[in-house]
């Protein structure tokens, strides 16, 4: 019996560690352009868990919401909550039939930050259930026609989401500008509580947001990050530095990945070789920077000719971000893998 119980309170813990995965988190919808947005983090290490893409619990709709779904993520439940957001109910609607419909029977272990449209009509709603782990909270809010919700568990304090809340609010520029200000407002050691020892905020963070006309799972702006415990890399700092060579902070619209840039990248995996190809616009002032996962920059270079072979093996597997830049102007931007 003992050897039972034993394996049991492993199993929980097993299942805790896997499935209690964020901490704080902002949906955000721009009623005026139509855009919708969201980002996190969390101090879930995503290589431990299985899981390859930071943004997995964020499920973007063009031109109709956006949800987050956290704390004992389960798929399911993002799942009927897009269901029900393409039926056509409202972010509170949608609430009350996931809190009724919870796919396990257990709605106060789940956290969920909804924003959307109803035809002209936007709206945002939270759902923090009561034995998500404290310190958890929620807040909801609007400004000059932007609409957000914003939620987090295992937090520092209330102090995190006032503080995002108040730099989602206070920042100008676009949706993009205002959720990258909000994550920077959760930038403090600890934040995730679990990652106080590692003097980090939290170990993976995201960004993403859609134009009314993307399809759905291709948004115009989507940026993560993952480190591992110990690594002494902050998420929210590797995910500005990501998003500072992308999206310049004024009204203005996102680096399109359908630009005159077509079929830029090849191979994806990457082994030993990068080939850039098709490049449709002129060459004078065209730089190609690389980014890793951490948002550090590998290398900087102009390119000179429509074919052009950069050597890779050097560099260790992971995820990778190319920036194609004309006169120092953002015009594309290529993810890529890079396998042994």
């Amino acid at each position: 019996m003992q050897k039972f119980i034993i394996l049991f309170l492993l199993s929980i813990l097993f299942q805790s560690r896997l499935w209690a995965q964020d901490t704080f988190s902002i949906v955000a919808l721009d009623s005026v352009s139509r855009q919708v947005g969201a980002a996190g983090a969390s101090c879930l290490d995503l290589d431990f868990a299985g899981i390859s893409d930071p943004a997995f619990l964020s499920d973007l709709l063009p031109d109709t919401g956006a949800v987050n779904t956290q704390s004992y993520f389960i798929q399911a439940n993002q799942d009927n909550a897009r269901a029900r957001m393409r039926a056509g109910d409202s972010p509170a609607q949608i609430i009350s039939w996931l809190v009724a419909n919870d796919a396990v029977n257990n709605p106060e272990f789940k956290q969920y930050g909804i924003v959307g449209f109803q035809g002209m009509q936007a709206s945002s709603a939270s759902h923090s259930g009561n034995t998500c782990i404290d310190y958890k909270n929620h807040v909801n809010g609007s400004i000059q026609g932007m609409y957000y919700a914003i939620q987090g568990n295992i937090l520092k304090g209330q102090e995190i989401l006032d503080s995002m809340e108040a730099r989602f609010r206070n920042t100008p520029g676009n949706l993009a500008c205002r959720i990258m200000a909000a994550m920077q407002g959760a930038n403090v050691p600890g934040a995730d509580t679990r990652c106080l020892n590692n003097n980090t905020s939290s170990l993976f963070a995201f960004l993403q947001v859609a134009n009314p006309g993307d399809p759905y799972g291709q948004p115009s702006l989507k940026l993560t990050v993952k480190t591992s415990a110990g690594s002494g890399v902050e998420p929210i700092d590797s995910l500005q530095h990501l998003f500072n060579a992308v999206q310049p902070c004024s009204p203005s619209s996102l680096v399109d990945e359908s630009s005159a840039l077509s079929s830029v990248l090849f191979p994806n995996p990457v082994q030993d070789y990068i080939f850039i190809k098709g490049l449709d616009l002129p060459l004078n002032h065209l730089t190609c920077s690389c980014y890793d996962q951490y948002g550090r920059l590998i290398f900087q270079q102009p390119i000179h000719q429509t074919l052009q072979q950069i050597p890779f093996a050097q560099h260790p597997s992971g995820m990778y971000l190319l920036i194609f830049t004309q006169q120092g102007v953002p015009i594309r931007k290529e993810h890529f893998m890079k396998v042994d």
